[in-house]
């Protein structure tokens, strides 16, 4: 059985690419790459078949990330198939569970930033796109900060699913 984890920002070209990325790293660090498949989405679809933004993928690769990524806009009949959506923002998650066809899949959609312990008060991820290199830099930062809580709740989903 493959868990599915999709993240979500506005476009699918800063946020949520690079927090695939990050997280499909962990995942892979963490032997689970067999278990867990991770993707992303956006919830418009003004850069549908575009790539990442260069900024994304020059902070990703600054860090030792890799990314391959074609922007898509998440659809709800997507619900059916994941086990997670992360959304990026606020606005994306109310989006999101508007979205969803039935109150499950609204509870399948969460706030990356509530698996960082450090975050406090606003747990949105800033949209980076109309700043300069250090928004990228900023986003990058809070996604690695909840990556790990991430995969400890997704850990704990598998064993659920194993008993």
């Amino acid at each position: 059985m493959t868990y599915r984890v999709c993240f979500v920002c506005t476009g699918n070209i800063c946020r949520s690419p690079m927090a695939e990325s990050v997280f499909r790293a962990r995942v892979e660090e963490a032997g689970l790459d067999d278990l867990v498949e991770v993707d992303s989405a956006g919830t418009g679809d003004w850069h549908e078949g575009e790539g990442a933004d260069p900024r994304t993928l020059s902070v990703l690769e600054e860090h030792g990330y890799g990314l391959d990524h074609t922007a898509r806009m998440f659809r709800p009949s997507w619900f059916a198939r994941v086990d997670l959506v992360i959304a990026l923002d606020f606005g994306h998650l109310k989006t999101l569970r508007r979205l969803a066809p039935t109150a499950q899949d609204a509870a399948k959609v969460r706030l990356l930033r509530t698996y960082d312990p450090a975050a406090d008060g606003d747990l949105d991820v800033p949209d980076p796109y109309y700043g300069g290199p250090d928004g990228f830099e900023e986003c990058l930062g809070m996604v690695e900060a909840a990556a790990d809580g991430l995969l400890a709740a997704v850990r704990e989903d598998l064993e659920g699913l194993r008993t």
